[in-house]
Parts: structure tokens; sequence; C-alpha cells
């Protein structure tokens, strides 16, 4: 979640409460489909249960918010995939299959599918859980209905027909949390700050200057991780690395000489985060000048430092994939049929559309 509980107070969740709850669905799913006639082995059922239940194991702290800033250019599910492989040395190749699952290699299709898909255990327990955090009641589905109406047909996971409304809930209840959570303009804003704190923090220590924080972490911001040189001793440091280790180097960071690091670790701590505007339109370069001359007339910035605080992006969501990985839904018992098909074309569109925002941030009055 990220810092989306500056905006919803409830929202401490953990990525080990979601994974817990992964692997509670994948153990209904699991006795669903073998209840239905599909065969699913002994050996199998613990593969599943072991994809999903490491398959979010390479988030490290505020989980996407600081993704790729540790260690650069690496995505969880690489660094996810590196920490299910030190784990199959240790227990001796006992992870294989789960691995062939996670890296969506399986032969069983609807293994692949179970945990990654666009209707997976994954999604079906993030939902559920991030809009009971939140209270976001637009997000609340019924994973448990949704799984009791799961089947297999030509190696493929399907959606028993009568299951077509709750598979529509589901997708829009997708839609509303992409809005209303994940893509909060305060969350987003607060991530981009959070962001731009170690961007900071490694530039000073690069300068020779000290920064407080966990020996972890300080490994992290002094070195330039990425895949070509990431090993076994590297991936223990990362597994050290939580929210915690985060907040306590921000709070060190407000009393920090350098100004910038400070300003922006205090808007965190104090909760005093810049204006963000999103529009429909991408940001002008004149709006964008004009904040960033505004700044630099009342304020002893550099041009060079100004970035840290004037700042354009671009957001962007997409409920449902219609060409890429269909739902399908089970016709007459025996068919498969792409869930496209049964979708009104208008609401279709609304899930498929591509749509793209774009914001501008910049501080507030008394910076």
């Amino acid at each position: 979640m990220g810092l989306s509980s500056l905006v919803y107070p409830g929202a401490h969740h953990t990525r080990f409460h979601h994974a817990l709850g992964c692997l509670h669905l994948m153990q209904q799913a699991i006795y669903v489909l073998k209840s239905k006639g599909i065969s699913i082995n002994e050996n199998e059922e613990r593969a599943l249960q072991v994809a999903i239940l490491l398959h979010d194991i390479g988030h490290g702290p505020f989980s996407h918010a600081m993704e790729k800033s540790i260690i650069g250019g690496m995505s969880h599910e690489t660094l996810s995939l590196k920490f299910m492989e030190i784990l199959n040395e240790q227990f001796e190749g006992q992870l294989d299959m789960a691995i062939e699952i996670f890296k969506g290699e399986s032969k069983r299709f609807f293994f692949n599918q179970l945990v990654s898909s666009q209707l997976d255990m994954d999604r079906l327990d993030y939902l559920k859980r991030d809009s009971f955090y939140t209270g976001v009641a637009e997000g609340n589905i019924n994973s448990e209905r949704l799984i009791s109406m799961l089947h297999v047909i030509d190696n493929t996971l399907v959606i028993e027909e009568k299951g077509l409304y709750s598979v529509e809930k589901f997708l829009m209840a997708r839609r509303f949390m992409y809005w209303q959570v994940y893509l909060h303009k305060t969350g987003i804003v607060a991530e981009a700050i959070l962001i731009k704190i170690f961007e900071r923090a490694k530039v000073l220590i690069k300068q020779g200057n000290i920064f407080k924080a966990s020996e972890a972490l300080l490994y992290f911001l002094s070195h330039e991780i990425d895949s070509k040189n990431i090993d076994k001793s590297m991936m223990e440091r990362f597994s050290k690395l939580d929210d915690i280790d985060i907040y306590a180097a921000i709070k060190n960071g407000c009393d920090h000489e350098d100004f910038i690091l400070s300003k922006l670790c205090h808007m965190i701590i104090d909760r005093r985060l810049p204006h963000i505007k999103i529009k429909n339109q991408p940001i002008s370069t004149d709006k964008l000048a004009q904040k960033t001359n505004h700044l630099l007339n009342k304020n002893s910035i550099s041009e060079t430092d100004v970035h840290y605080f004037v700042f354009e992006g671009t957001l962007n969501n997409i409920a449902y994939t219609a060409d890429k990985h269909p739902i399908y839904l089970l016709k007459n018992g025996f068919k498969k049929i792409d869930i496209a098909k049964n979708l009104t074309p208008a609401f279709l569109l609304a899930l498929s559309e591509k749509v793209e925002k774009y914001y501008i941030c910049y501080p507030k009055k008394g910076f």
C-alpha cells in the first residue's frame, strides 16, 4: 500500500498478511477444482501453495513505492525469483515445480493462471483486503463465490457462466480501487517525495556526507546495485530491510544539515506534502517553468536541485486487458468463451481502455 496510510489511516496491513491470505485462497481453489474432478496430486498442491506464498517475497520497503529504487532496475518479480532460487538450493530442489509455476512455465497452464493472471489468487486477496483496511467499500469483492465458480477446460482456468456478474463486479472493483486508493493523488505525491529523499541521500553519501540509517539501508544507498552484481549475500542484506528502516532514516533526515534532504523528510513526517494537480492533458512546459521560477525566486535553491520540489509525472490504469490472457466463461458445461463476448461494448471499453492522466507537484505556501 506504500504510503496510502497517510490517506486511509487503517491501511497498515503488510505483505505478510497478503501472502497468508493468498495461501488460504489457493487452498480453497485447489479444493474446489479437485471436487469438480480436476486431477491435482500432492506434489502439485504443495507447489501451488509455495508459489503463491512466495510470489511477493521480493517486495522491499513500502512495496511499489520504492520498487527499483533500492536495487536499480529490478522488479519485485525478479527479486522474488532470486529468493525462491536461493530457497530451492537450501531445500535441495523441492521448489522446482513452484518456480516453474511462478515463472508461468508449467505445462498445466491453469496452474500458472492461479498464481498470475487477470483473475488469480493474488488479485482476489488484495482487492478484498485493501478494501477492508481502507474502508473503500467499492473495492469489496466476493472472492469465495468467484473461487467456487472456478473450473478447468482445455487446460485453461474458466469461470462457470453463472459467475459472470461476480466477475463484472470484480473488474469494476479493481478499476475503482486503482483510482480511489492505489493512484490517489496524496499517495502519489507522498511516494514521489519518498523516492526523492533517497535520491538525495545517495548524492550526499557520494559527496562524503554522513547519513544516519541502518547498516543494510546504508549499504544499498552507498553502492550501485543491479542485476549484474546481485548475489546471495546481497539478497540476504535486502531481506533485512523493512518499513522501519525507511521511517527511521527519514526521521533522522529531518535534522540533517542539508536543507533539501531535511525539507523532504519533514514533508513526510509533518504531513506537509506538496500540492499535486492532476490533469487529463500533459503538463505544459510553461506551467512547469512558472512553478520552477516561482520556487527559485523565493528560495535559495539552485536550478540543478529544483527538481526535488517541482516535478511532473503520469498515471495510467487498465482494469482489464482484453487481448492478453483473457478471462474465460464456461458455456453449456463444456465450451469456453472469452468473457469479452458477454460484456456490453460500453462496459468492456470502460474496463479495457487505457486511461492516462498527468500531474504536476510543487510546494505549498510557506515552503
